[in-house]
């Protein structure tokens, strides 16, 4: 499922406030400034997550601020201008449930075109708890394992489900 690509939100561009006109860039309309030339190439965010399967069973969060709040995700979020996915996906981790991880490698990689805020170039990584306390903070109500037939249907994004049903097809057994 692909959204179609809005051009950009800007009007005016943020370097020099020009109004900023449409071009064809790479074969695309893209917003530009006729007097610095800045392009808005409008690329999607990149985020990072953990899948952390304990005891046969998933580790989701549930989602305390909006969009879709009360629906259930993978613990992951936007990766911040000064860090690797990696470090992300750690933090993100640490923050949303309270968990040490130490993180495996990489599961797989999703285009989120399902978040009203932003397309999303999703980062999934494996993870192994090594300790911490399980405490849902940041924007996490709860957290919960759960197993192949626990699987909520609410989960937030695309990607997520996605994501879940590439684990349980690419790794059979491995949620109980």
């Amino acid at each position: 499922m692909r959204t179609k690509d809005p051009i950009s939100s800007f009007n005016n561009c943020p370097i020099c406030t020009t109004k900023l006109t449409l071009t064809k860039h790479n074969h695309r309309q893209r917003k530009t400034c006729p007097a610095c030339g800045f392009v808005d190439w409008h690329n999607p965010a990149p985020a990072a997550g953990v899948l952390v399967v304990n005891d046969g069973k998933l580790l989701m969060v549930k989602r305390s601020d909006e969009p879709r709040r009360g629906d259930w995700c993978i613990p992951a979020g936007f990766i911040e201008w000064d860090e690797s996915p990696q470090e992300c996906a750690v933090r993100e981790l640490k923050e949303e449930t309270g968990l040490d991880i130490a993180l495996g490698k990489l599961f797989n990689v999703y285009c989120g075109v399902d978040d009203p805020r932003t397309n999303a170039l999703l980062i999934l990584y494996f993870g192994e708890i090594i300790g911490g306390n399980p405490t849902p903070g940041d924007d996490a109500a709860e957290l919960a394992f759960f197993s192949r037939e626990e699987i909520p249907e609410n989960i937030a994004f695309a990607a997520h489900i996605q994501a879940i049903k590439d684990l349980q097809q690419n790794y059979p057994g491995v949620l109980k």
